[in-house]
């Protein structure tokens, strides 16, 4: 669209670019706002255009329909701004504060009887006098609250929405101008017979793989197929095989900067509705700028396709064939011809551009024959739409892509990323027609092996696995529509050159180089040659891109070197090791290391000389792999030998056993022990304590003593298998063992939020940061990044926040279970992202600041090396390290039949577990002694020497890749010079969170000899928000000496004020902290026992029943104790409750999300999105409204009245004792009036607890036995 407004007249061009790709999120939002106030809007309607709330399937909206309608008409204008924010706006004569659709920042306000209003992003910000505060509030989603100084008022949220909303009759507009195009029935029909649909599958580059492992898995079960151990194939552009242009491009993803949005608990947040037409101009409103075609789903059928093109809209038709005669040179002259033809026809009044590649230039039916190829389609989309940008055309039309090529989830997002607005994948629907009419699919089917479904229910199942898999890509990098992510390019292209992205990818990132225009061509007519003139195959070749296989792709994790690795490990023979080293070392080009080589400044030295094998082995980790996902022998297994060798095994999400803490002292000759008998190969002296404990998304196990046993913790951001996704353990894994380490269900599958549910910003990381350096002040902290571009500014956040090791991980790690395209398709290698967070922290100064770590597919001491030169000082291995204790890469972890017992729950394939400590140390003492060796060939003495000396480092010579001769690895190894200035590599040992109110605390006679000697004390103290993490320390204390529950006095801690954020973190049985006034985000965070109160102080004027007292994420990944609050709470209270109890007045959105766990009683009006993903616990809720069965999330609880005796009384102690607690008068009022109240309870049942005494009126009448 053009923009236009009288104000400016002629001088609008001056303004712009009004959005600059080099300023920040924030400034070109700044920017825009300023455009639209001095256009004419307000600053209200402004930030509506621009930050619109999440208005869909939103309770509170239903009274709004004008409000709606509001926003409605401006999707089709402006897209939204997405992620964290709190808004301050001010044009002189509102001043106002909105906040993000998620409400992923904290916004507290205080109102007071003279009508001054305060908002900040923390309670406490400003000293008001007590009898002057008539509000105590909180900004939820999408939010708004202003002053308005004309006319002296203050405006709250629908007054403020409603007063935009009605200025226009938007609802009119939208019925008069915007058609719709409803989801259609699938043709039935074939359109091809086998043969010729095999050779359009093999010309546009299906695999057997893709169509066994990717679409019938869509087409049968509706959801994307799941996987296991991570990629370990070639990069596309090393890879000797033919590869789909998607290939060269990585998915980018939100961490710690912002979060991920989590698209299954979370999804009504999320859109992927997508309007077709001319955008109409932003500083004006007119009725037909709604002219827009509404599609609910960017995924098409055919009879969608044809709706569109006989919509009344005007429909170019462009043809992506081109005559493969022209040669290699073609496809450049083809993607321009085809980008002239687009702008000609959007010139002539087309408003939807249909790129097809099964008709010709006459627009008729064609296919891709011997004298016909196609431009692949990302291409062709991706020039159109830059082109169509250059010459001020792009906002006059949408790109429709018409193609055989697009099957998986990775493609569409590739399409749409790069500007399509809709894409109709007719070959995938046509195999997916033609894999339902099989006869072994029938027979699956009528034998129970598939579910029965319909033809048209296969390709229906195929499209909701695409939306799903649409949903999870935008939620990996935080963005809620698709009309946000739309022609957004975020993605890092690996392997592309100079000339291939200027003609599609433009403002793409390529730090590598790599394929030209017409190298493209040449690998597309590979593809296309297997087909024509003459097919020669009688199904689909198989590639062996995802499973290794004799004649397809290498990997490097294969059966023949893990026969290797055995036998060297089984007979502690060096030379056996060397075969297994050699055979990596000899293995086609697979990793960008293997593209460099050594370029030493000094002569060898004799190895004697070079540091020991022990001092070497102390620098290696295991990967953060869970006891869950490995049985306990495995992960018990790994543990015992880093702990041998001084290294730092890693627990992985989900907690441990405390009985792993001790130290054995009663093994016996044959290597057995009573304290760990299920183990073998033992030692007196040895412990399965692992050094490293992990606190996830999920926070499973994560209790005082798990911490307080800890040397480290990790703070895992992201997986490189799959970054911006939560972890996930099938119910079928989840075992009584390991249920009651995580505190929830046997049985039921567990899965961790895609993001940290306390961590938005990096001021929020800094927080947790805080948080564990306070419970536990001995153990560095350590936080799991993903390689991709811009890591290193983030892990210059990181280090600001005070974290002692940064841990760079690559996107070929290893898994449990993740979508298989984001094993192949996110996150970058960790070459690019350690060398980038090496420069970075270097130039800023930082690098001494923390201990950086790599892994990501480290095999060999030469991998060691390459990842010292580009910085690390630290050494990962995980899928090796199991390979070393007896895994032989069978990739079945997902489904819970591992055949040699070490990534199952089932007892008899655990009996099958063969593997001993001392095969493990056998493993890193060879990794050692090769480390060694390469030290002394360069003629360094010690690892420390040549950390960061990419000056030792060059391209190999002589290699001759089959792709392109382009590669350029600057980026790699030109970083700064650090020969002479080695301080950067001198560490604290953990960094100190200083002077804090705990110490205080703990100095105080009284207090101290209440821990050592068992006692009560009962001790006041005056708190403020900048003392953090109030109790932490004093739990940390306690459990270093009395573990989780030994503890038999009583702490009485009364504090009086506004507490930061993170009160009463980690709170342990036998503390009772009591705080008078007020508590910011995070409270009970992570407590075991004990008790939070939390009460206004005396002589407020405001009902506490109404106002708000606590913030955000309250109780998060609780596994004890209590919390009675006498107000209400902000967003997601008590998500990932595992065993807590709390009783509040009132809360926001998604309360009780992914609960397994423990009670909740909320006497109050609560927000959207109630018990989502909750697996376990009960919820009871007072509804005087009469509309709470709508805020509930469906999916997994259901809702029913309190109808059992048991429910009835566990609610009524819970409201007693918070009476009791908090002089809560509404709690009063409730059991005076017991008999009236309870009728409008309503109790939140999850499966799990359908049967309980306190939910089922059967449960309560079985007699129990009392012993």
């Amino acid at each position: 669209a053009d923009l236009s407004h009288e104000v400016w007249g002629e001088q609008l061009a001056q303004l712009k670019p009004i959005v600059n790709a080099e300023n920040s999120d924030s400034a070109n939002l700044d920017n825009v706002m300023e455009l639209l106030v001095r256009s004419g809007r307000t600053p209200t309607q402004a930030l509506m255009m621009m930050v619109p709330e999440a208005y869909l399937n939103q309770p509170d909206l239903v009274q709004y329909p004008e409000i709606v309608d509001f926003y409605e008409y401006y999707s089709g204008i402006q897209e939204a701004w997405d992620g964290p924010a709190l808004i301050v706006f001010s044009d002189g004569k509102q001043v106002g504060a909105t906040l993000d659709r998620n409400g992923l920042r904290p916004a507290r306000y205080v109102i007071t009887r003279s009508g001054y209003l305060v908002v900040s992003s923390e309670a406490g910000v400003v000293d008001l006098p007590l009898g002057d505060i008539v509000e105590k509030g909180r900004l939820g989603p999408g939010q708004m609250i202003a002053i308005d100084f004309e006319t002296h008022e203050i405006l709250k949220n629908w007054e403020i929405k409603q007063r935009v909303a009605q200025a226009q009759p938007y609802g009119d507009w939208l019925k008069a101008n915007r058609q719709a195009i409803e989801p259609q029935l699938f043709n039935e029909d074939s359109q091809l017979d086998k043969p010729a649909l095999l050779k359009q599958q093999t010309a546009f580059g299906y695999t057997a793989e893709d169509l066994d492992m990717i679409i019938q898995d869509m087409a049968a079960q509706g959801k994307e197929p799941t996987y296991c151990m991570g990629d370990d194939a070639p990069l596309a552009i090393l890879s000797e095989k033919p590869h789909l242009l998607y290939n060269y491009f990585k998915q980018r993803f939100a961490q710690v900067t912002n979060p991920p949005i989590d698209p299954l608990r979370e999804r009504l947040v999320m859109s992927l509705t997508t309007q077709l037409g001319a955008r109409g101009n932003l500083l004006d409103e007119q009725p037909d700028y709604a002219r827009l075609l509404k599609l609910t789903s960017p995924v098409l059928n055919d009879r969608e396709l044809t709706q569109i093109r006989e919509s009344g809209f005007e429909v170019a038709n462009l043809s992506a064939l081109y005559d493969i005669g022209s040669g290699p040179a073609g496809l450049a002259q083809a993607v321009k011809s085809l980008c002239e033809q687009a702008e000609q026809a959007v010139q002539a009044g087309a408003q939807i551009l249909v790129i097809s590649d099964r008709i010709d230039a006459g627009g008729e039916a064609a296919w891709v024959s011997a004298e016909q190829t196609y431009m692949p389609p990302l291409l062709a989309v991706g020039a159109v739409h830059h082109h169509l940008l250059s010459q001020g055309l792009r906002m006059k039309a949408s790109l429709v892509v018409d193609t055989a090529q697009c099957w998986s989830t990775h493609h569409f997002a590739c399409l749409i990323g790069y500007g399509a607005s809709a894409v109709c994948p007719y070959l995938a629907l046509e195999s997916v027609r033609h894999w339902w009419a099989d006869s072994k699919t029938q027979k699956l089917m009528e034998t129970g092996k598939l579910p029965q479904v319909t033809l048209n229910g296969a390709q229906e199942n195929y499209r909701k696995a695409v939306n799903a898999g649409l949903l999870k890509i935008l939620s990996k990098m935080g963005i809620s529509l698709l009309s946000s992510y739309q022609g957004a390019q975020i993605f890092e292209a690996v392997g592309i050159g100079p000339s291939l992205l200027n003609l599609g990818f433009k403002g793409s990132v390529s730090r590598l180089g790599g394929l030209s225009v017409e190298e493209l061509a040449q690998e597309t007519v590979r593809f296309h040659s297997k087909a024509f003139p003459e097919l020669t195959i009688k199904k689909l070749e198989n590639m062996g891109f995802v499973q290794a296989r004799p004649s397809g792709e290498y990997h490097m994790n294969n059966p023949q070197m893990t026969k290797l690795l055995h036998k060297a490990l089984e007979t502690k023979q060096y030379d056996h090791y060397e075969l297994y080293q050699q055979q990596l070392e000899n293995r086609p080009i697979t990793a960008l290391r293997d593209l460099l080589d050594f370029e030493p400044d000094r002569q060898p030295i004799d190895l004697s000389e070079v540091e020991p094998v022990e001092t070497i082995m102390q620098r290696f980790c295991t990967g953060g792999m869970s006891l869950g996902a490995l049985s306990r022998e495995a992960h018990e297994t790994l543990a015992i030998a880093m702990n041998r060798i001084g290294g730092k095994s890693n627990s992985g999400e989900g907690g441990e056993d405390m009985v792993r803490f001790k130290v054995l002292n009663d093994v016996d000759e044959g290597g057995l022990s009573a304290t760990l008998p299920h183990l073998k190969g033992l030692r007196n002296g040895d412990t399965a304590n692992s050094a490293i404990k992990q606190v996830a998304s999920g926070r499973f196990g994560v209790t005082p003593e798990y911490l307080i046993s800890a040397k480290q913790i990790e703070i895992k951001m992201a997986q490189g298998a799959k970054p911006g996704e939560g972890g996930q353990l099938p119910g079928k894994k989840v075992s009584s063992y390991i249920a009651t380490l995580r505190r929830s269900k046997p049985g039921v599958t567990l899965i961790s939020p895609p993001p940290h549910h306390d961590i938005y910003s990096i001021e929020d990381l800094a927080q947790l940061i805080f948080d564990l350096h306070q419970i536990n002040p001995k153990a560095g902290v350590s936080v799991k990044l993903v390689a991709e571009v811009g890591i290193g500014t983030i892990a210059a956040g990181v280090a600001k926040g005070n974290a002692d090791i940064i841990q760079i991980s690559g996107h070929d790690g290893g898994t449990g279970a993740s979508p298989l395209s984001s094993i192949k398709h996110a996150g970058l290698p960790w070459e690019l992202g350690l060398s980038e967070v090496q420069r970075v922290l270097l130039q800023n100064q930082l690098r001494n600041r923390v201990t950086l770590r790599v892994d990501g597919g480290l095999k060999t001491g030469w991998d060691v090396i390459m990842g010292a030169l580009l910085g690390a000082e630290e050494y990962g291995f995980g899928s090796i390290a199991m390979i070393a204790e007896g895994c032989i890469m069978a990739r079945v972890c997902h489904t819970n039949n591992c055949p040699v017992g070490v990534a199952t729950q089932r007892e008899e394939l655990r009996k099958r577990f063969t593997g001993i400590p001392e095969h493990v140390v056998n493993f890193f003492y060879f990794i050692a002694e090769e480390v060694r060796s390469l030290l002394a060939r360069l003629g360094y003495r010690s690892l420390t020497e040549i950390v960061g000396r990419t000056d030792l480092l060059k391209p190999r010579s002589g290699l001759t890749l089959t792709k392109t001769q382009s590669l350029n690895l600057a980026a790699i190894i030109s970083l700064p010079d650090t020969r002479r200035d080695r301080s950067w590599l001198e560490h604290e040992t953990v960094h100190s969170n200083g002077p804090v109110l705990d110490d205080e605390i703990l100095a105080r006679d009284e207090v101290a000899q209440a821990i050592e000697q068992q006692r009560r004390v009962s001790q006041t103290f005056e708190v403020v928000n900048t003392d953090r993490t109030v109790g932490g320390r004093i739990a940390g204390a306690i459990a270093q000496k009395y573990g989780n529950t030994g503890f038999k006095g009583q702490l009485n801690l009364t504090f009086e004020g506004s507490a930061g954020q993170s009160f009463g973190a980690f709170n342990l049985p036998g503390m009772q902290l009591t705080l008078v006034g007020e508590a910011n985000d995070y409270v009970g965070k992570g407590m075991h026992g004990g008790e939070v109160v939390i009460k206004p102080p005396a002589g407020i004027q405001y009902d506490p029943s109404e106002n708000v007292i606590l913030g955000n994420t309250c109780l998060y990944g609780a596994t004890g104790g209590t919390l009675y609050a006498l107000g209400k709470a902000g967003e997601r209270f008590a998500v990932r409750n595992s065993q807590g109890q709390a009783v509040i007045e009132g809360a926001g959105d998604h309360c009780c999300e992914y609960m397994t766990g423990g009670v909740v009683a909320v006497l109050g009006h609560v927000g959207r999105n109630v018990g989502a993903g909750m697996t376990g616990g009960l919820g009871y809720f007072l509804d005087e409204a009469g509309d709470f069965p709508t805020r509930v999330n469906p999916e997994i609880v259901k809702v029913q009245r309190v109808i059992t005796e048991a429910g009835a009384q566990q609610l009524k102690s819970l409201i007693e004792a918070h009476a009791e607690r908090t002089g809560s008068q509404k709690a009063q009022t409730i059991l005076a009036n017991w008999e009236t109240y309870l009728p409008k309870f309503w109790q939140v049942v999850p499966p799990s607890e359908a049967e309980s005494p306190a939910a089922s009126a059967e449960a309560a009448k079985v007699p129990t036995s009392v012993s």
